[in-house]
Formats: C-alpha cells, sequence, structure tokens
C-alpha cells in the first residue's frame, strides 16, 4: 500500500496541480485583453498538441501495448486467431465515439446549446462530432469565434451536459497515465494532456463565467471537469500497482488498449480535423504539428 501510495501521488501531483492551476486562472482574468487577445493562439497550440499526441500514441503507447499483451498472451498461454489487440484499440476509439454521440444526440433537441458548444470545441481545438463536416457543407472552413451567449441561454443542464461530455475524455486520458510503468512514457503522456487539457480548460472556464450562472454553478463544473484526469489515473495506478495475476496482466493491457484508442479518437477526430480545415494559418499549424510530433520522437532517440 505504501508503495501504491507513493507512485499514485507522484503521479497524482504535478498534473493535478498544474491543471487546477489553469483551469481556475481564466476566471480571475477573463476580463483581460491579454487573455483574449491570446486566443488567437490556442489553433497553433492544439496542433502543437495534436503533434504529441499522435507521435505519443503511434511510437510508443501502441507499439508498448502490443508488447504487453503479447508477453500477457503468451504467460496465459492462450494462441490468437483473431487481430485480438488491434480490435482493442479499435474499442477504445469507438467508446468515446459512442459516448460523446449519446450525449450530442440528448443536446440535438436544444439548437442553440449545442451551437454554443461547437463554438468552445473550436475555440479550444475540439472537434465535435459532426461539427467539422457540416461546417464544410455550409462552405465554411473557420472555426467559429468567441462566445457571445444570449443572456439566460445557459443553465445548470446545459452545464452538466457541457462538463459531462468533457469529462468523457479525462477519464480515460488519465488511465492512460496510470497504467504506464515506465517514468519517461509518463512525463511524455503528461505533457500532451497538459497541453490538450489546459487549452480545453480556458476555453470551458471562459465559456461558463461569460453566462449568467451562478458562481457555485460554475466552481462545481470547474472542479468536476479538474478531477477528472486524476480520477483516470488513480484508478490505471491501482490496477498497475496490484498483484499481477495473468488475468490482472490482460485486463491491466485490455485498459491500456482502450486507452491508446481514446488517443487516436483525440487525434484524428478532434484536434487535427477541426484546426486543419480551417483557412487562416495553414503553415504554420502544419509545422506545430510537426514540431510536436518531432518532440516526442527526440525524446524517444534519446531513450535509446
Amino acid at each position: 500500500w505504501d508503495l501504491m501510495l507513493g507512485s499514485l501521488l507522484g503521479r497524482l501531483g504535478p498534473v493535478k496541480l498544474v491543471l487546477s492551476f489553469v483551469r481556475l486562472l481564466p476566471l480571475l482574468l477573463l476580463r483581460i485583453n491579454s487573455i483574449l487577445m491570446s486566443r488567437n493562439r490556442i489553433p497553433l497550440i492544439s496542433c502543437f498538441s495534436g503533434g504529441v499526441f499522435m507521435a505519443t500514441c503511434l511510437l510508443d503507447l501502441l507499439p508498448d501495448f502490443l508488447q504487453s499483451i503479447g508477453e500477457a498472451f503468451r504467460d496465459a498461454g492462450i494462441k490468437l486467431q483473431f487481430p485480438l489487440p488491434e480490435f482493442i484499440v479499435a474499442m477504445g476509439f469507438f467508446l468515446v465515439l459512442v459516448l460523446e454521440q449519446i450525449v450530442l444526440a440528448f443536446k440535438d433537441q436544444s439548437p442553440p446549446q449545442l451551437e454554443e458548444r461547437r463554438a468552445l470545441m473550436a475555440d479550444s481545438g475540439v472537434q465535435t462530432a459532426g461539427g467539422g463536416l457540416a461546417q464544410r457543407r455550409r462552405g465554411s472552413a473557420e472555426p467559429a469565434g468567441p462566445l457571445h451567449a444570449a443572456p439566460g441561454s445557459q443553465s445548470a443542464l446545459r452545464a452538466f451536459v457541457l462538463v459531462f461530455s468533457l469529462s468523457l475524455h479525462s477519464v480515460l486520458e488519465g488511465l492512460a497515465v496510470g497504467l504506464l510503468q515506465r517514468g519517461q512514457e509518463v512525463l511524455e503522456v503528461c505533457l500532451a494532456l497538459l497541453i490538450h487539457k489546459s487549452v480545453i480548460a480556458f476555453s470551458l472556464s471562459a465559456a461558463l463565467s461569460q453566462g449568467r450562472l451562478r458562481r457555485a454553478v460554475v466552481s462545481g463544473c470547474l472542479l468536476t471537469f479538474a478531477v477528472m484526469s486524476p480520477l483516470g489515473i488513480a484508478l490505471g495506478v491501482g490496477l498497475t500497482e496490484s498483484r499481477m495475476s495473468p488475468q490482472h496482466r490482460l485486463a491491466r493491457c485490455t485498459l491500456q488498449g482502450l486507452a491508446a484508442g481514446t488517443f487516436l479518437y483525440i487525434t484524428f477526430m478532434e484536434i487535427l480535423p477541426q484546426e486543419l480545415a480551417a483557412g487562416r494559418g495553414r503553415i504554420p499549424k502544419v509545422a506545430m504539428m510537426l514540431l510536436g510530433f518531432a518532440a516526442v520522437t527526440g525524446v524517444l532517440f534519446i531513450k535509446l
């Protein structure tokens, strides 16, 4: 238990501290012009985050998962005739997709609320399901601008749906961190999460603060969103530090594969399609994506 507690605190401490600070900061500085000006940089930061996610998933998480689950199957004496590891990754991809579509299906009944969420996702670099396709059909590839919600358009129910849909990602992303065992891998994934979740948290804080929600509701939404990633990390650490029978190893590897699938979804369905569909700053965005990819690639070369 002491080892598990020490490992948990070591992984949760820096992540929770930085994420909590970044999520609460916009509440204090929302009316300062410098924050509004910084929104112009959010697409570039999102593209850098997308490059980091892509490299982390394709060059590190997936190879490590395939190796770990192969060893687990060999130790358990299981011979596969079906590409089960790849299927697990696909299920992680579809898990987030299905959950998000269920949430959006309920929210589609209120068009103004859906448009407001699309604007939030555009500001944070997150692609809402069907959002980019709808923009292309309308002939407009520009992301939505800053939010200007009409008075009374926000409610506690809208805030709950919004935070819940974003929190689905946070738990599974945190799970990917908790399931890692090598310190260098934890550092790489935390870098990607810090960049990605900070951008989302900034836009979420700004959107909730601009509405006429009570302060208690705003604080509750931010607190809920803030604890989701640490919760996922705690679940992953608990599985990693428990005694590893062959069944436990298979369970851990399965969750690791599901987490890798969520990284694929975030990268290729949310960040990159939304940002690369915009008509402005295409070359800088591609450059930032390549820079993020190169950063993780360089770390992997140093590890070798």
